[in-house]
């Protein structure tokens, strides 16, 4: 059955802060996955509310002083992630990183020891969900899971969600949240492509009543996503995100 009030995304602005952290751990999910846990005193009261928030990490040189200023802290070198998880009491925040390449993100994330700092800022906006979905569509590649992880968190238990992911070789057994609603399908980069798999999706497999849409993936798959979602299928606008996370160089 239809919401009477269908559900959608709201977005929401947040007050923004520069938060100094250290890396405490790091845990390697798969060859090419990691989650590290950042703590700090400045991380008790970091709120992150929405699946899909980011922040922005800000990355200390290994050795020379630290930056005494926020301005000092925002000429390092940076990336955005989504916080996967977070105790606001005991102040730390959890993040699941792809590894790959040698940007300044990929090696911290990879090599930094425990004790390295860095820098937390943001989110600056959220988004939040108004109305109870009778289903949900999430998408992505790697850099989405933490965001498609915490969707799916957030759902009525039994939601029916269907969830597609595209992960490289080494990332296959990635772990994602499953129960008796979620179907998720994962693609395997190089035999399987996440672009190829949306623009074969028609009218025929949109799920029943008001559904939520988010898709995330490398920047070329957006188009192709919006073209299913609010074409094939006519969510409302409010209905849909879809971001470019990342560009092909």
């Amino acid at each position: 059955m239809t919401l009477t009030t269908p559900a959608a995304f709201e977005t929401v602005p947040l007050d923004t802060a520069l938060r100094p952290a250290e890396l405490v751990s790091r845990e390697w999910l798969t060859r090419g996955y990691v989650r590290v846990r950042l703590e700090g005193d400045r991380l008790r009261g970091f709120h992150a509310p929405g699946a899909d928030d980011h922040v922005r990490l800000f990355f200390a040189p290994a050795d020379g002083p630290l930056p005494a200023t926020p301005e000092e802290w925002r000429e390092l070198p940076s990336r955005e992630y989504t916080p996967l998880n977070a105790d606001p009491v005991a102040g730390w925040v959890e993040f699941d990183l792809v590894v790959h390449g040698d940007g300044p993100g990929s090696e911290w994330a990879a090599t930094a020891p425990a004790g390295s700092r860095v820098a937390v800022a943001g989110p600056r906006r959220s988004n939040a969900i108004t109305g109870d979905p009778d289903a949900w569509f999430l998408a992505g590649d790697e850099t989405a899971i933490p965001a498609i992880t915490r969707f799916l968190r957030s759902r009525r238990p039994g939601t029916p969600a269907r969830v597609i992911v595209e992960v490289a070789p080494e990332n296959e057994l990635v772990p994602l949240p499953s129960d008796a609603g979620t179907h998720v399908t994962v693609l395997v980069r190089g035999a399987d492509s996440l672009a190829d798999t949306l623009a074969a999706l028609g009218e025929s497999d949109r799920p029943e009543g008001s559904v939520l849409g988010f898709v995330a993936a490398e920047s070329a798959v957006v188009p192709i996503a919006r073209t299913l979602l609010l074409e094939h299928w006519a969510l409302p606008p409010e209905a849909v995100i879809t971001k470019g996370y990342w560009r092909h160089a």
